[in-house]
């Protein structure tokens, strides 16, 4: 009875792993115009990690890294080949055209933190 309960909170957790790095998806937040989006690097996570905008306008992304860690030091927008080093405790803007409408997923160097930048035609 006691591998069967081992086994099952095993199953939970291996579950709950899965959802939180691939399958979640969190609220959007809508980008104002004019407004740079505020962006916390902090605790394995990007807060906000869904951005949503209109193709063809520039956008202000001010990144604040609070982790000390070296997998936080840099984002990384592949599909835009955008590549900054984040200062620790100091926000750093950084300005994107996003032209074509699609997801762009943005990361660390080691792809643990992950946020999405969703880029709207029409808008």
């Amino acid at each position: 009875m006691n591998a069967l309960a081992v086994d099952s909170v095993g199953v939970v957790v291996a579950g709950l792993i899965v959802w939180w790095f691939w399958l979640s998806k969190p609220d959007a937040q809508r980008a104002r115009e004019g407004a740079p989006i505020d962006i916390l690097v902090a605790d394995g996570v990007y807060t906000p990690a869904r951005i949503e905008v209109p193709a063809g306008r520039p956008l202000t992304l001010r990144f604040t890294r609070k982790d000390p860690s070296p997998c936080a030091e840099k984002v990384v927008f592949e599909g835009l080949n955008i590549t900054r080093d984040l200062p620790l405790d100091k926000p750093l803007d950084v300005v994107i055209v996003p032209d074509h409408p699609g997801e762009y997923t943005f990361t660390c160097q080691m792809k643990m933190y992950r946020g999405t930048l969703v880029v709207r035609s029409g808008q």
